[in-house]
């Protein structure tokens, strides 16, 4: 198989390598000269090999293609977007010219992107779908040189439009992640966890990542019985959005289990903790200025809030948790956040009235 994967950012690399280990046809795409660079340059000038280190089962992976151009994209059956959240927007107008009918734009993860991609002139007969979450979880350790933090047993999928659901599985299901197919890519959306867990920890740990100078792993400290019970407020608010636009009224903690732990018998919360405090993840938030609040803030707060406006469903600790990220940020990350009327009330309406 074709995969094409835009944004050679850390789950760009990781998800291009894991394919070409897998023996499909990978196009990495560098689509900014923004972060990672170093690792891009490495990579053109050493064969296009990226080692990926698995719990210290190392192998080594060679890209078919990398590029920074996003024409490139044409002729895969799968164009996978790994970019951070905020700028969907923008690759997805320089990418969509290039998309033919019969490809499937995979968004990985969403926040409700397809909406972007129907305002900005989506062709006829491709499709969109949307993960929950990244498929693998980890960082570039160095250049060429990839640590695998965590793997996803299953992953959550949203389709557009929704009657296509099967017609997409069939193509996603040979790239050898295992999927589970959702109701809707809004489903998918509000099911982002990055929407609870990094607005929640991050918020809460802006003193302690102060403290230390960014020498702190926040799930390892952060969620503490008073921080737990606030994270379970912001997530009923979720839910109660999620059950208002027809999808079933899951937990975080139970959404975590399903992508993270094949035990049934296993509560959520326990999944999540053992989870949370793995000896192998990575030091972060840095700062206090990190993609956790930058991102998630104005991308996935911002969502909730905007839809909990829309439905006549309060959201107070979302719109607290926006309030101080703003605050301490002295930034308004509502501004160009993403609202209803960003994304295009009518392009969210015809996703909502395909499930």
């Amino acid at each position: 198989m074709k995969i094409a994967v835009l944004g050679a950012g850390n789950s760009g690399c990781a998800l291009a390598a894991d394919y070409a280990w897998r023996g499909h046809e990978v196009t990495l795409i560098k689509t900014s000269h923004s972060l990672h660079d170093d690792n891009f340059r490495h990579l053109t000038e050493n064969g296009a090999e990226i080692e990926m280190d698995e719990f210290g089962t190392k192998k080594v992976c060679k890209i078919s293609h990398l590029t920074r151009e996003v024409s490139e994209v044409r002729g895969h059956e799968v164009v996978l977007l790994s970019t951070q959240t905020g700028f969907h927007q923008e690759v997805l107008k320089r990418v969509l010219p290039y998309l033919e009918e019969g490809q499937i734009l995979l968004i990985n993860p969403g926040y409700l992107s397809t909406a972007y991609a129907l305002g900005l002139g989506l062709k006829e007969g491709v499709i969109v779908a949307e993960a929950e979450s990244n498929f693998i979880d980890g960082r570039i350790w160095s250049p060429g040189h990839f640590k695998v933090g965590f793997r996803n047993v299953r992953n959550p999928l949203g389709v557009y439009p929704a009657q296509k659901t099967a017609q997409a599985a069939a193509v996603l299901d040979e790239m050898g992640t295992p999927f589970v197919y959702l109701k809707s890519v809004a489903e998918a959306a509000l099911h982002n966890p990055n929407m609870i867990v990094h607005t929640v920890g991050a918020v809460m740990s802006i003193p302690r990542i102060e403290a230390t100078k960014g020498d702190y792993c926040m799930y390892h400290e952060v969620f503490t019985p008073s921080v737990w019970t606030l994270l379970e407020a912001l997530d009923r608010e979720k839910m109660d959005i999620l059950e208002a636009l027809g999808f079933e009224r899951l937990a975080y903690a139970e959404a975590c289990k399903f992508r993270n732990s094949l035990d049934e018998l296993r509560e959520g919360r326990e999944v999540f903790f053992e989870y949370a405090s793995m000896p192998q993840r990575a030091k972060g938030p840095q700062s206090v200025n990190s993609r956790y609040i930058t991102e998630d803030v104005p991308q996935g707060l911002v969502l909730m809030e905007s839809l909990g406006q829309v439905l006549d469903i309060p959201v107070p600790v979302c719109t607290a948790l926006i309030e101080l990220a703003s605050a301490s940020l002295k930034t308004d990350f509502r501004k160009d956040g993403r609202t209803l009327k960003r994304l295009g009330e009518e392009n969210v309406r015809r996703i909502l009235n395909m499930h």
